[in-house]
């Protein structure tokens, strides 16, 4: 039996010797090569926190000390040590352990939000409710990484950590020269002096705060040593800890752009992906290519990324425009004010960031830039549900946070062509602000229109004008696929996609006016999302044909695949289909769905149970 195999808990560790760790530490990298390579995830992150995690698992006892993980993709190690070894069969699958901490795993996992820059506050607050209740006799540790320290949220921490009572509030600081890729500005040339060993106090020490470091991050003797002298200080103290992202894996350390950051499933031999990530083409790819294009022909257009250049699709931008892609660090706060002073300068910014993390910076959308009408366009990737990363990636609330701001224009193309299209309509408006957002992955065929009106594309047009379909973005093959399974019961539909769905087009409620039912179809969330508002569109201009909507609930979501989670919130075809027919009917005047002309038993069995048990979603 291996040594990882004897360990259920971290207790077990603090009775092994130094080669005894050391020989477990080679385990699970072992371990994690093997099995995440099966499923995908976070590898990199993972292997270069082996020894730091075993250390902190020795010298402190969780869950009484509490370990917080900023970001959190490099917890597998911890989940290892915590008794969760089965569970990396099914890693980021649906029922399976989650890729980031879960309080619902573990006793061991306390902050599971998967944003960078907040562990120290979540930290602060924990030391100081500690000091308030009286309890002196555990501490607080906070992991974070030199990448995340380049968020101004770490800084506002930071600046509060050595004010108030003494409390023992250990930050490890884990210098990997990193974040997806190298870290980049002044904090990352500050550390780099620190790990130089330069002469004079740090800011870190300027700053109020004791400091150790730095520490070799794969010497499991000296993080002990480090780690425990930190622990009796008994104040705010930070740990300078050096590792190397991606040890112990020959493709990962031969890895320069990103050291394995995210690894799809692979042949650990080789490295090589075992299948093709995406059928065709992505969006981010599409995005990545037209973003070029539209550089090479536009001088006054920059674009900015907040420390995701590769994932953002900005690489092509930057290896042929190298002056005119600007990485900002983990800082959305400051890319989207920056953008606004680069529009008043005469400059078009494309700020490309994922959709979750936009919502960081919703003030300086709406303040400096909307209040200013600068036009900068916003490009959201991962927007809708992106699956395997969980809630806190889902990039289900950008159309109902953005929705509030005024002037901003808001597209959301449902193919590749329409991508290219609405981004060049985009970086072309000088009025005000635009955001053109996709979902993660391929874009599939392109999805011509049947004909364009006021600005609209229709993309189906079949039998009488029974049911209106207002597809948005990337869900419009779950339209069509609506429209086809209501037409085959005899009701007729027509299918609209707007493109530009935020302003509501003005010649939606005329369309919308002709028909007995609308049904709005997005993968953002139904509370504040595009339905909801084109819902109130619709009464003002005194259109009093019914709608329903059909969007994301208002939860957060698992992990699981995308098809899973779209699934799960009703968002199919045949859930979709089933709704419908079934509203049509009580249009009809029937209490249940035998006055529909043409429907067969088994439909109607399956629409009675949809009624039952889905009915609420």
């Amino acid at each position: 039996m291996s040594l990882l195999e004897t360990v259920d808990g971290p207790a077990q560790l603090r009775g092994m010797t130094i080669t005894e760790l050391t020989e477990l530490a080679g385990e699970i990298r072992e371990f994690l090569i093997e099995h995440v390579s099966r499923t995908g995830g976070h590898l990199g992150p993972n292997l270069g926190v082996v020894e730091l995690t075993i250390a902190l698992h020795t010298v402190f006892e969780s869950p009484r000390d509490r370990l917080l993980w900023d970001t959190g993709h490099q917890s597998y190690v911890h989940k290892l040590l915590t008794g969760r070894q089965s569970g990396f069969d099914r890693l980021r699958q649906a029922g399976g352990l989650s890729g980031y901490p879960s309080r619902a795993e573990s006793e061991h996992d306390l902050v599971e939000n998967s944003h960078a820059s907040t562990a120290l506050s979540y930290a602060d607050g924990l030391a100081r409710a500690d000091a308030y209740r009286g309890h002196t006799d555990r501490a607080v540790v906070a992991v974070i990484g030199d990448g995340a320290m380049t968020g101004g949220m770490a800084w506002e921490a930071l600046n509060n950590l050595a004010d108030g009572p003494d409390r023992p509030l250990v930050i490890v600081l884990n210098d990997n020269q990193r974040s997806y890729a190298p870290t980049r500005g002044g904090v990352a040339d500050h550390f780099s002096a620190l790990r130089a060993g330069h002469d004079g106090p740090g800011v870190f020490e300027q700053l109020g705060l004791a400091y150790t470091g730095p520490v070799d991050g794969h010497d499991i003797g000296a993080l002990q040593e480090a780690l425990r002298r930190a622990r009796a200080l008994g104040r705010p103290v930070v740990v300078h800890v050096v590792t190397e992202k991606g040890r112990g894996f020959v493709h990962t350390e031969n890895n320069e752009l990103d050291r394995g950051h995210t690894v799809k499933p692979m042949d650990p031999r080789t490295g090589k992906a075992l299948a093709p990530s995406t059928k065709g083409r992505s969006f981010t790819s599409v995005f990545g290519e037209r973003i070029v294009e539209i550089a090479a022909e536009r001088p006054d257009v920059v674009a900015i990324t907040a420390a995701m250049l590769e994932p953002t699709g900005l690489l092509p931008m930057r290896q042929r425009f190298p002056d005119r892609v600007i990485d900002v660090g983990i800082a959305e706060q400051h890319a989207v004010t920056m953008a606004a002073g680069l529009a008043m300068g005469g400059v078009h910014p494309v700020v490309a960031v994922y959709s979750t993390f936009v919502n960081r910076a919703l003030d300086q959308v709406l303040m400096d830039v909307a209040l200013h009408r600068c036009a900068v366009t916003f490009v959201l990737d991962r927007s809708g549900i992106t699956g395997n990363d969980g809630p806190s990636h889902n990039g289900m609330w950008d159309m109902s946070v953005l929705q509030v701001v005024p002037g901003l224009r808001i597209a959301a193309p449902r193919d590749g062509a329409r991508l290219a299209e609405l981004l060049d309509e985009a970086v072309a408006w000088s009025e005000g602000p635009t955001l053109v957002r996709f979902p993660k992955g391929p874009t599939g065929e392109d999805l011509p229109a049947e004909m364009t009106f006021a600005g609209m594309d229709v993309l189906r047009r079949s039998g009488s004008l029974d049911v209106l379909v207002v597809s948005v973005g990337a869900l419009a093959r779950v339209a069509l696929g609506v429209a086809e399974g209501i037409r085959a019961q005899g009701i007729g539909v027509t299918v609209i996609d707007p493109r530009w769905v935020s302003p509501v087009n003005p010649g939606l409620a005329d369309v919308a006016r002709r028909h007995r039912l609308v049904v709005t179809i997005e993968d953002n969330s139904r509370i504040g999302g595009i339905g909801a508002t084109i819902s109130q569109t619709l009464r003002d201009a005194g259109v009093s044909t019914p709608l329903r909507e059909f969007g994301v609930p208002r939860r957060f979501l698992g992990h699981g695949s995308r098809d899973d989670v779209l699934s799960e919130c009703g968002l199919t075809v045949q859930d979709i289909s089933l709704a419908v027919v079934g509203a049509v009917a009580d249009l009809d005047g029937g209490n249940g769905y035998s006055t529909l002309d043409g429907i067969d038993g088994a439909l109607a069995r399956l629409l009675l149970r949809h009624r039952s048990g889905k009915e609420e979603r």
